[in-house]
């Protein structure tokens, strides 16, 4: 970030010589004006990710007493802007326990911690956490979550053959790649159609082409994860092991 401010001073600093040298000094005031808003759009992203952080954190110690030592990340806040923020609609951390020695190695339990955001989540004061419902997911329900999903996303019926490609395959764009092999593929769908499977008592799943949908019962908010993201979570959770 300080690299980023620096950069944009040097920049403020040495374009008005060069434009005032051919006579341009409205285009001078408006590419320094473009850079300063570009910064001071990442500034306000990067001060959402620290209150998000910080946030799901004091949602962990609250919640769950038994994580005495652990890392929370945001999976993904990178290559977001200002004006899409809003759009978000479920905000996701890496939380991953350790043993407390000096210079900890991350290599305890996993899990994620989804923040479901409702409309308005984002306002002039930045986020409003009354609007994120959070809920935490291990391995294994993430596994059963994940086998939801691609028997609805796929028509596939058997849980174990579903199970077995997801433990030793790698969740793609089009379906399940076994070893190079599209080993479950996914249907091809229009953007506008949806199928619909009932997955818990606080849950419905709904499957298009590019995300996966959650349907919030207690809310009736529905929210998405796009597909690059339910990659990086699987990764995240079965990469070292395969």
């Amino acid at each position: 970030m300080k690299k980023l401010f620096t950069f944009l001073i040097i920049i403020s600093i040495l374009l008005p010589e060069n434009v005032e040298a051919q006579n341009n000094g409205a285009a001078t005031a408006a590419v320094v004006g473009g850079l300063l808003a570009i910064g001071a759009g990442v500034a306000a992203i990067e001060q959402m990710k620290e209150q998000a952080e910080l946030t799901g954190t004091e949602w962990v110690l609250s919640n769950r007493p038994e994580l005495t030592s652990f890392s929370l990340k945001t999976l993904d806040f990178n290559g977001k802007k200002l004006k899409d923020m809003s759009s978000v609609s479920v905000l996701i951390f890496n939380i991953q326990e350790f043993v407390p020695v000096d210079k900890p190695i991350l290599n305890g339990k996993k899990q994620i911690l989804f923040g479901f955001t409702s409309y308005g989540w984002i306002n002039e004061q930045g986020i409003d956490f009354n609007k994120v419902k959070w809920h935490l997911v291990d391995e294994t329900e993430w596994l059963k979550m994940m086998t939801s999903y691609v028997k609805v996303a796929s028509g596939e019926t058997n849980n174990k053959r579903v199970n077995d490609a997801l433990l030793s395959g790698k969740i793609v764009n089009k379906g399940i790649d076994g070893k190079g092999d599209l080993e479950i593929p996914f249907f091809k769908l229009e953007g506008d159609m949806y199928i619909v499977t009932d997955y818990s008592n606080d849950m419905k799943f709904i499957y298009n082409e590019k995300s996966l949908g959650i349907f919030l019962k207690e809310t009736s908010d529905l929210v998405q994860i796009g597909r690059g993201e339910i990659i990086k979570i699987h990764e995240f959770f079965f990469d070292e092991k395969s």
